[in-house]
């Protein structure tokens, strides 16, 4: 037992040393593998290194041999572009001194219809003359094509104001209307446009004059294009002109742009009328009846009114019109003219045209001041019109001239203050003239009628009421309210038109109306005294004065004259009823003829005579001498001039018949008791 014990361990240990034995053995052929490979390796390195080291070799032997002929190939390269390039230099430089051959047809036929074509033939000379210039500036080409260039500069000059001349035309007076009119059917205005050049034409002209100004470096361009457009600027205002009083001659019908219009269904025609003549001058037209004061024209003097109405309607157009058409042509300017010199350009373009209006505006107020030397105050009723409108568009006229010279926009303002200023002078010398109008027996009507002085105030007066504004305006530009006692507003105390308001403008023409009346009054009150009979004086006196009153009533002047005089209307009937009164006292001599004093005595119970029959009868015939003159024409007129039952009496008094019967009574008495 002890025996097997110990074999155990030892059989154990053979086991364990085969096994290392094994492992060892194992490790060992491993070994010798590595070895082997490892021998390989570095075979197949050394090989490797020496394939490598001849490559290496034989590369710098290729490189050394390839560098030379690669730089040889570059400089070659190199020699090729440098002779390509200067070929080209010398073909550029060459096509040069061939520019003014090359582009002589072009140059010589023009630009008409091939623009671009030109324009291209244009910078081509442009370019030679500036390479003979910093290349060879001796050489005769260059004076060539310097020549060549201008040439080709002033046939573009030449196009210019051909393209301009041709193709600008006056604009149609119908367009023109059509642009100015305001048609209050639409609630929103239709522009019209004006199309002054054709849409190509007008290209063409715009590149022509962006080339001159950047290479031609010439503005006479612009002086061409505003001496063109100025011209048709004013042929088509004067076109207007001409087509207005063509029309408003045979047709009659005036048309007025102050006054929003329909142009073609609603023409507006204006109220006749006629001159004011002032009595005590010399004049050929007279006043031939009251009644024909307002309503009617005679002879020669219609005519000469029409002609003015044409006249004042076409001027006021022709203002519309150019304001329209300077708009318009500066529309057309910013486009072709550069931004530095549109203004300079307008100012001259319109000159011409405005120039033209401005004188016949000159000519309108000279007219005026001619006629109101010789006391035809009519003319002045020509200025209100104009005056109005030119007034009503200044805003737009001054904007339409903003950028012009001064003295262009103080073009207008002056006219309006010429205007203003000539026009309150007739107001105050007819105020004046109708203060002391001679009293002359000759000029006085014998029947009593109403005086030419009279009617002719009130219709100058309510031809003024058409303009009550602009007249106030007039008036308040050239006096201070202090002249009719109007006491001024402090907050308006400039002498300028434009501080004062409406309300102080509507005051003080009513206060000129009042004065103007009151010296109608004070006139007539004087030349009634040439009367040498009481009751004439009185008929004279009454029917001037309801005459004023009838016609201040029937125009509506008689609320222009409350605004400063309350109680006119009553002041005129309390003098129409003194002179009623005075008529009736002119009877006197008839009552007085009836009186007892001038009776026979009747004794009671005897039967009267033969005699104091005949004295009765003669009381109840009362002789012509014993009437008041004119009694007859005094029915008729009275009859005629007022509805008023209360203006019979005056013709029919009533001291009269109250004296008849009274006498009619005593006379019967006396038959009686004679009787009895």
């Amino acid at each position: 037992m002890g025996i097997t014990s110990r074999m155990a361990p030892t059989g154990d240990a053979s086991a364990r040393k085969r096994e290392i034995e094994d492992k060892l053995k194992q490790e060992q052929e491993t070994l010798s593998f590595i070895r082997e490979n490892m021998e390989k390796s570095d075979q197949l390195t050394n090989g490797m290194v020496s394939i490598l080291s001849s490559f290496e070799s034989r590369l710098m032997q290729l490189e050394n041999s390839i560098i030379p002929v690669h730089k040889q190939t570059e400089n070659l390269q190199r020699l090729q572009e440098n002779v390509d390039k200067t070929l080209s230099c010398m073909d550029h430089v060459i096509s040069y001194y061939h520019v003014a051959k090359d582009t002589d047809r072009i140059i010589r036929e023009g630009p008409t219809g091939r623009l671009d074509e030109y324009l291209a033939c244009i910078a081509k000379i442009q370019k030679a003359v500036e390479y003979f210039q910093d290349n060879n500036p001796d050489s005769p080409e260059l004076n060539t094509v310097k020549a060549r260039f201008e040439k080709g500069k002033e046939l573009l000059e030449v196009e210019f104001r051909s393209l301009l001349t041709r193709y600008s035309k006056p604009v149609p007076p119908i367009l023109i209307l059509d642009a100015i009119t305001v048609d209050e059917d639409l609630e929103v205005q239709e522009d019209v446009v004006l199309e002054h050049l054709p849409e190509a034409v007008l290209q063409d002209v715009i590149c022509i004059a962006g080339w001159l100004v950047e290479y031609g470096r010439n503005q006479d361009f612009m002086n061409v294009y505003f001496q063109i457009r100025s011209n048709q600027l004013d042929r088509s205002i004067k076109g207007l002109k001409d087509h207005f009083r063509k029309n408003s001659a045979s047709s009659g019908i005036l048309y007025s742009p102050a006054v929003p219009t329909k142009r073609k269904d609603t023409p507006t025609k204006k109220a006749p009328k006629r001159p004011v003549y002032i009595p005590g001058h010399d004049h050929d037209l007279r006043v031939k009846h009251p009644s024909d004061a307002l309503t009617e024209k005679h002879g020669p003097a219609a005519g000469k009114d029409d002609v003015l109405d044409i006249e004042i309607d076409s001027y006021i157009h022709c203002i519309t019109a150019f304001v329209k058409l300077a708009q318009s042509e500066y529309l057309l300017l910013a486009e072709i003219i550069p931004e530095h010199h549109q203004k300079k350009t307008f100012d001259s373009l319109i000159q011409e045209a405005l120039d033209n209006l401005m004188l016949e505006g000159d000519n309108i107020v000279s007219a005026a001041r001619r006629a109101i030397m010789r006391h035809d105050y009519s003319a002045v009723l020509t200025i209100f019109p104009i005056l109005r409108h030119l007034k009503m568009n200044k805003s737009e006229f001054d904007t339409t001239l903003q950028g012009t010279a001064a003295s262009t926009k103080n073009k207008l303002p002056t006219l309006i203050t010429s205007m203003e200023t000539i026009g309150a002078k007739a107001l105050e010398e007819f105020a004046d003239s109708i203060k002391n109008d001679p009293d002359k027996e000759y000029n006085m009507p014998k029947d009593g009628t109403v005086h030419e002085l009279t009617s002719n105030a009130i219709l100058f007066l309510q031809q003024l009421l058409d303009f009550h504004e602009t007249a106030g305006a007039m008036l308040a530009s050239q006096v201070l309210g202090d002249t009719y006692n109007i006491p001024l507003d402090p907050r308006e105390t400039s002498s300028s038109a434009s501080s004062y308001t409406s309300e102080f403008n509507k005051r003080l023409l009513s206060s000129y109306i009042c004065k103007v009346l009151g010296n109608l009054q004070l006139n007539l009150l004087s030349k009634s005294k040439v009367y040498e009979d009481s009751a004439l004086s009185a008929i004279f006196l009454h029917n001037n004065y309801n005459y004023i009153l009838k016609s201040l009533e029937k125009s509506e002047l008689i609320q222009l004259v409350t605004v400063t005089q309350k109680k006119a209307e009553s002041s005129y009937r309390e003098l129409i009823e003194q002179q009623i009164q005075m008529y009736q006292r002119s009877w006197l001599k008839v009552t007085e003829h009836l009186a007892d004093r001038n009776m026979p005595v009747f004794q009671p119970g005897t039967k009267l005579k033969d005699k104091e029959r005949q004295v009765i009868k003669d009381k109840f015939k009362v002789s012509p001498e014993s009437l008041p003159q004119n009694h007859t024409f005094f029915q008729q007129t009275f009859t005629k001039s007022c509805k008023d039952p209360h203006c019979l009496l005056p013709w029919k008094p009533r001291v009269l018949t109250r004296a008849k019967f009274e006498f009619a009574q005593r006379v019967t008495l006396a038959s009686s008791n004679a009787a009895h």
